[in-house]
């Protein structure tokens, strides 16, 4: 995948989003990753010259496991995760559950709920493998994120249009990261 290895690099050389990684490792969820603007939000830094900062937002962790749905049981993940990194804004979501809320046919894994995301840069996520190598998800691959091209994913090209665009307004990023191409379908 083009620009596997330059996000590993940026990544394995940041250690606050390296110690969320661990943190999640740690748990050893099934098919658990952090995506979302954890990954987003560090290359878009990167490409725009700035230095590496806090985290900004949540820290969103994702996983699959069709056996445990109860939103009670990522309500505790969360929890025990922020007593124990209380710098990170924990955000814990079994995808297993996530269609539901979507309004989507049930998901088959975390890879296949990232199909479903409003943006192809966003719809990425890493996690250290069991070989502690640096492992990523990105169904529309990163060529969208590092050539900073902010365009909806196929589900929000057309009806879900209106709530990719009232998310890239709220979120700030066209303001947040100029260089930012925001494309939309015709």
């Amino acid at each position: 995948m083009k620009y596997q290895e330059t996000l590993q690099g940026l990544l394995l050389d940041d250690p606050i989003r390296m110690k969320a990684l661990c943190a999640i490792q740690s748990l050893k969820l099934n098919d658990g990753w952090i995506g979302a603007g954890f990954v987003r939000d560090a290359v878009w830094d990167h490409l725009h010259g700035y230095k590496q900062v806090q985290i900004s937002g949540d820290v969103d962790v994702v996983w699959f496991d069709s056996e445990r749905c109860n939103p009670a049981h990522d309500s505790d993940l969360e929890e025990r995760l922020c007593q124990r990194f209380p710098e990170f804004d924990f955000s814990v979501k079994n995808q297993a559950r996530m269609h539901q809320r979507n309004g989507n046919l049930p998901y088959l894994s975390t890879e296949n709920a990232l199909l479903y995301w409003p943006e192809t840069a966003t719809a990425i996520a890493v996690r250290i493998g069991e070989t502690n190598f640096l492992e990523i998800i990105a169904p529309y691959g990163l060529d969208d994120l590092f050539e900073l091209r902010l365009r909806p994913t196929p589900p929000f090209e057309r009806e879900k249009l209106n709530i990719f665009r009232q998310r890239v307004a709220r979120k700030g990023w066209m303001e947040r990261y100029p260089k930012l191409q925001f494309i939309i379908p015709e």
